[in-house]
């Protein structure tokens, strides 16, 4: 659930600049000049398509941690807050507005002690459990399997299960998936009894969690041949299919991915990479809601790091993997702050700011640029954990800026990426130095081109002219997201500070779309 502190990286920004970005820039200035708006210009080359985007790209993670589950995603039955069998209604309608792809589940480091056979059963016979990971509080094992499933089920999405390398046992984690996935024997009785007669679908299934850390600080070598030993024996039945995700890569990690892809490439369908974007140091990483611009510009820079971490360890899967059999999964990113003051330290509750909006236009647009290998990602987290999508507080909700991002970008699921070229002006705050604009494009399973434009400079709009090479479009409406400061978010008992509205700075003519993004800003167009 941690990953390691990153320096100080002008290089994110000149990573930015690498074929693999499939962007070209103009030099960089000394300094960002007194102009009011600043020029990109560049070409959406649709008749040139790359990789589908897979919609698990747009993925989410919940983990046993703080009001992650208990609280912000279940309430139980009996709650006077609004629900379904236990889980919060608001909630639910939120999450499923999102077209959420996957939920990965139990953890994170949770996971890595967690005994699937403590949450089956009648709720209140089972053992309550002591969270050693997170805040030292009781855990009540309400929200086990059956819930979970159900959960998933509710939303729509596939479920992604962690299973317990770190100190369970293969027969432990080989059970685990029969009574989850098999249509007859004991444990499928088992499960009938509990509730729920049909098997389950099981779309994934991680082979650990982070075992280079709180999953065992473990060798790479032999958390390859864990790897090994646990896969062999998650067996389902004939004509379903699980793959099987590999513990990745703490970050810069990159001996971790040489090792597991030599040793065993072969025996998995993904590796998983986490990297969290921290502004600080890892003993003070600042506040999620007051920084400067130093701060945010610093924040944005070791965001971009994202790009040289999936070139790079890309290149290794290459090497044992030139077909791109076996998925990159970034199972694990977003930013992480310090908690919010008077909270518990344990739970990693931080509010989400128009910065963070920044952030996840950043790193989905990096997604999206290397979708032949990276097809799934899951930020942390879904509900009052990190980077959130939502956040509670008894029966009130709030979406989140990082919330409003995903609901924008929801037509690139499953879309044809299209390669943009593209020259860019560059923001600069003392020695952070980064492209003003980011983008993407894709043509949706529906047939509508959808360009994504991120102006990151805080303090300069910028015009944005594009050609439109094999796209016959003559409108382009679409929605942006900005707020009256970096530092805005939203609130409970208050009127949204950030929320997307209709966006009328886009124009098509002859071929080309012009566009002026407001200063920080994220836009996501529809050409038609």
């Amino acid at each position: 659930m941690k990953a390691g502190f990153l320096g100080a990286v002008l290089a994110s920004a000149a990573m930015m600049l690498t074929p693999a970005a499939a962007t070209a820039q103009q030099a960089a200035p000394a300094a960002a000049t007194a102009t009011s708006t600043v020029t990109a210009t560049g070409t959406v080359k649709a008749g040139a398509p790359g990789a589908t985007i897979d919609r698990r790209i747009f993925s989410q993670f919940a983990e046993h941690l703080g009001y992650g589950i208990y609280g912000g995603i279940w309430v139980g039955p009996g709650s006077k807050i609004p629900n379904t069998r236990g889980y919060r209604n608001d909630v639910i309608a939120a999450l499923r507005a999102l077209k959420v792809p996957v939920v990965r589940w139990p953890g994170g480091c949770f996971a890595d002690e967690y005994h699937w056979r403590e949450g089956i059963g009648a709720r209140n016979k089972r053992p309550v459990k002591i969270n050693t990971h997170w805040g030292g509080v009781t855990e009540s094992n309400a929200f086990g399997t059956h819930e979970f499933m159900d959960f998933a089920e509710l939303l729509g999405a596939e479920a992604y299960v962690s299973g317990n390398v770190g100190n369970g046992t293969p027969a432990e984690m080989a059970e685990w998936v029969e009574y989850i996935t098999s249509p007859a024997g004991t444990l499928a009785d088992e499960r009938a009894k509990n509730g729920r007669k049909q098997p389950w679908k099981l779309p994934m299934f991680g082979i650990g969690n982070e075992l280079w850390g709180c999953g065992g600080n473990m060798r790479p070598e032999y958390a390859a041949d864990l790897t090994r030993r646990y896969g062999t024996f998650i067996k389902v039945p004939e004509g379903t299919k699980t793959l099987r995700i590999a513990s990745g890569a703490n970050s810069d990690d990159y001996n971790w991915t040489e090792v597991m892809m030599r040793e065993a490439g072969d025996r998995i369908d993904g590796i998983g990479v986490h990297y969290y974007t921290v502004p600080g140091t890892w003993g003070k990483k600042g506040s999620a809601t007051q920084f400067d611009e130093e701060e945010y510009a610093r924040t944005l820079s070791k965001t971009l790091k994202m790009e040289e971490l999936i070139t790079r360890h890309g290149a290794i899967m290459d090497k044992y993997d030139p077909k791109k059999r076996v998925n990159m999964a970034v199972d694990e990113w977003g930013t992480w702050y310090d908690v919010e003051p008077n909270t518990n330290p344990g739970f990693l509750y931080q509010q989400n700011t128009m910065r963070d909006a920044i952030v996840t236009a950043l790193n989905i647009n990096i997604f999206t640029r290397h979708a032949d290998r990276v097809r799934m990602t899951n930020i942390a987290q879904m509900v009052n954990v990190l980077q959130a999508m939502i956040l509670t507080k008894d029966g009130q909700m709030v979406l989140t800026p990082t919330y409003h991002v995903f609901e924008m970008y929801k037509g690139f699921q499953d879309a044809t990426f299209l390669p943009v070229e593209l020259k860019s002006p560059w923001y600069n705050k003392e020695q952070w130095v980064m492209p003003s604009v980011s983008t993407t494009a894709a043509r949706g399973t529906d047939g509508v081109v959808r360009v994504a434009l991120t102006n990151v400079d805080p303090n300069r709009a910028a015009s944005v002219s594009l050609t439109l090479d094999g796209i016959t479009a003559t409108t382009a409406t679409g929605r942006v997201l900005t707020a009256a400061t970096i530092g805005s978010y939203n609130d409970f008992g208050k009127a949204e500070a950030v929320t997307p509205v209709a966006f009328t700075g886009a124009q098509v003519a002859g071929g080309t779309l012009s566009v002026t993004l407001p200063a920080k800003s994220v836009v996501v167009l529809e050409l038609r």
